[in-house]
């Protein structure tokens, strides 16, 4: 029988569909059947190379075999390093098969090599305390990188000890860093970092200072030492190891007008600085008329007020414990000090003849003081209303 002219069209889109149906199909089959075999070939090529954790000497984890000159490393790779499909370069097979070793490539052994921390910053020969470290400065990101490393030579009453140690950046940084030794000992270590925002015009006039306290199993904190170091001149070489001594409480009592202890403390909701004159040693007394202590506070070179301590019995190591306070707005620590001026009064009642100086000292910000007066100011800055008490070493008066 004769089809229609519609009919025919229609069988004949039917049988081209087909057609093509049959022809995807057909393309598919093919796609996974190669995949397939790709992957048995893969498997049947992993199969042929005898596994690394069939090794008597290893442990569970594969190690590679990195040679570099005439020494080799044992370097742990994890197990998905080794199955990865991407992974498919062995280097020089048969001699290393005669020597017992399986390699599955060859590494660089500088990128994973970690040098010893007991090799490179060994504590140095002597007594003193050291404290190690390394400074670093990022032009292009205008950040400075200091690493604490270790402490070396630590005296044996602080051994048992936690070892904390507070940094901060001069005269700008107002929030102390603080870091917590990993062990105890005479040379416990650090291996912290810590990164301070500086630009470059400024970090050539910081300094930056450490503070290595000793916290006791009551809690109390005991100060082992500080470190200041001026970083002027020495950004040259970065990331080198530093060694630099602390200067403890001792080292401040060998001053040959003598010392004194000085308690700070300041209430910026009554903006109240309290001073206390605790006592004095070693003093090179003139006369046998007695010892006062004077009190200046300053704000840039005008003098705002000045008070006058008890006279005291002149002894060499005198007692005064006499407290006084200055009022002082928290917008001038910055711009403030105290100048103490231990003085002998004339025998003279007339007052003609001024008292006989024995010796100075300023307290205050970086403006003003370095070393430890710098230190005891800023602490006392850092801790609100708690007594900051410090021996601090006299200088000729000027």
């Amino acid at each position: 029988m004769l089809l229609s002219s519609d009919q025919a069209l229609l069988l004949s889109v039917g049988l081209s569909v087909g057609l093509v149906v049959l022809l995807l199909l057909t393309l598919i089959l093919c796609y996974l059947r190669r995949k397939k075999k790709g992957q048995n070939q893969y498997q049947e090529l992993l199969s042929t190379v005898p596994s690394l954790l069939s090794l008597p000497s290893l442990s569970s984890a594969p190690v590679i075999l990195v040679s570099q000159g005439s020494w080799a490393t044992l370097v742990p790779f994890p197990l998905n390093f080794l199955s990865s499909p991407s992974f498919q370069y062995i280097s020089n097979p048969i001699s290393m098969f005669s020597s017992g070793w399986y390699p599955v490539g060859t590494v660089l052994a500088g990128l994973y090599s970690v040098p010893t921390l007991n090799e490179v910053v060994a504590p140095p020969p002597g007594m003193s305390t050291r404290l190690c470290f390394s400074v670093e400065y990022r032009y292009s990101s205008e950040q400075l990188l200091v690493s604490l490393l270790r402490l070396g030579n630590l005296p044996p009453r602080f051994h048992g000890n936690v070892t904390l140690v507070e940094l901060q950046l001069l005269p700008d940084d107002r929030r102390p860093r603080q870091a917590k030794a990993r062990g105890t000992g005479p040379d416990p270590e650090f291996n912290d970092s810590f990164v301070f925002q500086v630009s470059g015009l400024c970090v050539s006039r910081s300094t930056l200072s450490v503070c290595v306290l000793s916290v006791q199993q009551d809690g109390k904190r005991r100060a082992v030492g500080r470190v200041l170091f001026p970083l002027v001149g020495e950004l040259g070489q970065a990331g080198r190891v530093l060694w630099r001594d602390l200067e403890t409480e001792e080292d401040t009592q060998c001053s040959e007008l003598g010392n004194v202890l000085i308690s700070l403390s300041y209430s910026s909701s009554l903006q109240r600085l309290s001073v206390v004159i605790l006592r004095a040693r070693g003093l090179q007394l003139l006369t046998d008329s007695g010892v006062c202590v004077q009190v200046s506070l300053q704000v840039h070179a005008r003098v705002v007020k000045v008070k006058v301590s008890c006279v005291v019995k002149a002894e060499s190591d005198p007692y005064f414990n006499h407290r006084m306070t200055f009022k002082l707005r928290p917008q001038h620590l910055d711009e403030a000090c105290l100048r103490f001026e231990l003085q002998q009064p004339s025998n003279v009642r007339s007052g003609q003849k001024p008292p006989d100086p024995l010796g100075v000292l300023v307290l205050g910000p970086f403006m003003y003081a370095r070393g430890p007066q710098l230190q005891h100011w800023m602490d006392m800055f850092n801790s609100t209303q708690e007594p900051i008490k410090l021996w601090h070493r006299l200088n000729r008066a000027t």
